[in-house]
């Protein structure tokens, strides 16, 4: 066992980073130049760390591992840590993609470099303690807490509609949340306690688990974001800066799934069955309307963005079919498309440096001056689209295979959004990089830089690392997804034979 406190470790070392960020001082250019570094080594520590917990995992237990537990307020609610097979990727995920968005600001961010770092080594505490947290209350400060430093990043080094892009993120957010907010509360009257192993094996009367599923729906479905409360999504992410658009694309949307491994399913799992052909309806909207919707997009990202809310769709999708394929499915695409939206976002973000536009029609002929980065951006644009091979087939494919067992009509139209994504990723890489290089402004266009390299390289190695061979995430999520899926349908089918008794 491990004796030192590995997770909060693990949760707080971006904090003090930050803190140190904050302490540093110097002239304006040395204390900007002292902020990048300090963040960089905070965040590739913390990954570190973070490997730690992968070594000393043990993926046949289905339980939390390294559970942390001490007393913290009066009414019973405890500072409760802990990771199993779902949460932990997701954590590795988050320590993984930080230190990518912090040497993508190296040169792209110049104006309050300090507080920039700071609160992007804040955020990063925060969703990693959304993903450790093990009680009610503890779980709410930190998925809450996540707004706060996002709403900063898009509201202060975004674009020229940045106001109103984050004050619409906040406040879609938000509203959610508080209804999430109220059901904690019932939960905690109903259960007694705020320890989330707990309520997982806390009986929840019915009436109270339909209520309760629709408002932690409420938040989660913003988060993900779900057909129809994804409209933020474009507008944040087309305003954020490259970084920021990273994050959100990476790791935030994740939260809203992980809600529903955590929360919905194992909680609800009545409520989760009645209204899986609800998840099912939604899900194919999205899959279907936001992939015609990116196919009549100008702008890079709000493309990459509308494919982000259709690929979620998978996710959703695969979670509500309550089978082992469909669930791991669900988790794998999570991660899938953590690497890839995010090396999308830091594709856009290299051109974005060069020319400042993000127009599509600025682009064309970019294969004849930039090969290198026309053949990294083709590997991500395949991923995205579910070439056989890369990670998001893998995903994709998961998540059909466990639907089709559930609902074939899901199943049936999810795949055709599979056609259609194929449409928009393969338009706009034409566009971007094919053609003939006419454009006097792209004559002049250098092709990727080391430190752009440095982004990306890595990136390219997971999507076909995972792709070919995707045991190891599967593996580490087997246990405690076949855990989750049995108590599921336990529930499901006690309900299903009492009913025919009477």
């Amino acid at each position: 066992m491990t004796t030192w406190p590995i997770l909060s470790v693990t949760t707080f070392l971006p904090l003090v980073g930050a803190l140190i960020v904050y302490l540093s001082r110097g002239d304006d250019e040395a204390a900007k130049r002292n902020s990048r570094w300090i963040a960089l080594w905070t965040t590739l520590i913390t990954f570190a760390v973070s490997v730690l917990l992968v070594m000393r995992f043990d993926p046949s237990n289905a339980d939390f591992q390294f559970v942390e537990k001490a007393s913290w307020l009066a009414t019973g609610i405890t500072y409760h840590m802990g990771v199993d097979g779902i949460s932990l990727p997701l954590v590795i995920l988050t320590t993984a993609i930080m230190p990518f968005c912090i040497i993508a600001s190296w040169k792209a961010i110049s104006n309050r470099v300090r507080e920039y770092m700071m609160a992007f080594l804040i955020l990063e505490t925060l969703m990693i303690g959304t993903f450790s947290a093990l009680d009610l209350v503890l779980f709410y400060l930190f998925f809450e807490g996540g707004l706060i430093p996002m709403f900063l990043i898009i509201g202060v080094w975004g674009g020229p509609r940045r106001v109103y892009a984050s004050f619409k993120f906040f406040l879609y957010t938000l509203l959610g949340s508080v209804l999430m907010l109220l059901a904690i509360m019932a939960l905690y009257w109903n259960g007694g306690t705020t320890d989330i192993p707990t309520l997982m094996h806390t009986a929840v009367p019915r009436s109270l688990q339909t209520w309760a599923w629709l408002a932690f729906f409420a938040s989660f479905a913003v988060k993900m974001p779900m057909w129809p409360v994804h409209t933020w999504l474009p507008d944040a992410h087309v305003e954020a800066p490259t970084a920021g658009s990273v994050v959100l694309a990476a790791i935030l949307l994740k939260m809203g799934g992980y809600g529903f491994l955590r929360f919905s399913l194992p909680m609800f799992p009545l409520a989760s069955h009645d209204f899986a052909p609800l998840i099912f309806t939604m899900s194919a909207i999205a899959i279907i309307y936001t992939s015609l919707v990116a196919l009549m997009q100008e702008d890079m990202k709000k493309l990459i963005a509308y494919s982000s809310v259709a690929h979620m769709g998978f996710v959703t999708m695969g979670i509500f079919a309550g089978t082992m394929q469909g669930v791991a499915g669900g988790v794998f695409q999570m991660i899938s498309h953590g690497i890839v939206s995010g090396a999308l976002f830091l594709c856009v973000g290299v051109v974005y440096d060069r020319l400042h536009t993000r127009e599509i029609a600025a682009y064309g002929g970019l294969v004849n001056r930039m090969p290198l980065y026309a053949l990294t951006f083709m590997v991500f644009t395949m991923a995205n689209v579910g070439l056989p091979g890369t990670s998001g087939f893998v995903g994709e494919f998961m998540t059909l295979l466990g639907t089709f067992k559930v609902s074939i009509p899901t199943a049936f139209f999810a795949t055709f959004g599979v056609i259609l994504s194929a449409g928009y990723a393969l338009w706009l890489y034409r566009k971007v990089v094919f053609g003939a290089l006419v454009k006097p402004t792209l004559m002049s266009m250098k092709d990727l830089t080391l430190r752009e390299c440095v982004t990306l390289f890595p990136l390219i190695a997971l999507t076909i690392l995972f792709g070919v061979y995707p045991k190891p995430v599967l593996d580490m999520s087997a246990a405690s997804v076949q855990q989750l899926v049995n108590n599921y349908n336990t529930a499901v089918t006690a309900v299903k034979a009492a009913a025919l008794l009477q």
